[in-house]
């Protein structure tokens, strides 16, 4: 996953040259100038029919299907961009302050996110990240690869078996033994494949810790999660999901 970083006028773009070249149709030893930093944006892919599906949410996801520019691929990757919440979205929704390209939330999570992908944990591969500069701020968005058919553990959790639960506390142990603090551990965060592997996703504004009481914070924050999206029930999902996290490896 050679991850390369280039700029085109206002645009700084990073990206993993094996997915977005192929797919874009610029070759591996292209100038710096080679990705347009229109691939990041919503209207690239609603003008070539290529959007699948939408995640509501702040800052609405977008499904695109990158086979419809280039037969090199039958992925479907996310498109996401950075969105503020809370009270400071009144002031504004999508620009944040410009401290450099490197120290942008978007490029800080595809290189977290690329790290992480490449010990073997179970996160999405990241395809790209363009941050565009205005003056004093920047807006910036993010590509990924979708996980096939995968679900949020919100909408899973009726019916729910207790080995998947099980699964979700070791995946948590994992990312928490290689010092992921993911400052938004909630039920929409973790998504669930067919096969019942769950997925970490979403790792804007996470960290790389030496361990601490931050652990059981996150865990603390996915019980409440787990309180909003199955009221009642969630002492009994929490049991379960810190019975694999304590679990022997």
């Amino acid at each position: 996953m050679p991850i390369i970083r280039s700029r085109r006028a206002n645009a700084h773009i990073l990206y993993d040259a094996d997915r977005l070249c192929g797919v874009a149709g610029i070759p591996r030893d292209t100038p710096s100038e080679g990705v347009d930093p229109a691939l990041f944006e919503p209207r690239f892919w609603e003008q070539r029919k290529a959007v699948v599906a939408r995640a509501p949410g702040r800052g609405e996801s977008l499904f695109v299907e990158p086979g419809k520019l280039a037969a090199t691929t039958d992925e479907q990757w996310v498109l996401r961009p950075y969105r503020r919440g809370g009270a400071v979205a009144r002031v504004s929704e999508k620009r944040y302050l410009w401290r450099g390209a490197e120290r942008s939330r978007a490029f800080l999570e595809l290189r977290l996110t690329a790290r992480l992908h490449a010990e073997g944990l179970s996160v999405p591969a990241p395809v790209g990240a363009c941050v565009w500069r205005f003056g004093l701020g920047y807006e910036a968005a993010l590509l990924s690869v979708r996980i096939p058919g995968a679900q949020a553990l919100a909408a899973r959790l009726e019916g729910i078996d207790r080995s998947t639960l099980e699964a979700v506390g070791a995946l948590i142990r994992q990312a928490h033994a290689r010092g992921l603090d993911h400052v938004d551990l909630n039920a929409r965060n973790l998504l669930i494949d067919p096969e019942g592997r769950p997925w970490l996703i979403d790792l804007d504004r996470c960290r790389l810790r030496p361990p601490g009481r931050w652990r059981e914070t996150n865990l603390a924050r996915l019980e409440r999660s787990l309180a909003k999206f199955a009221p009642g029930r969630e002492h009994e999902l929490i049991t379960a999901i810190r019975d694999g996290y304590a679990a022997p490896v």
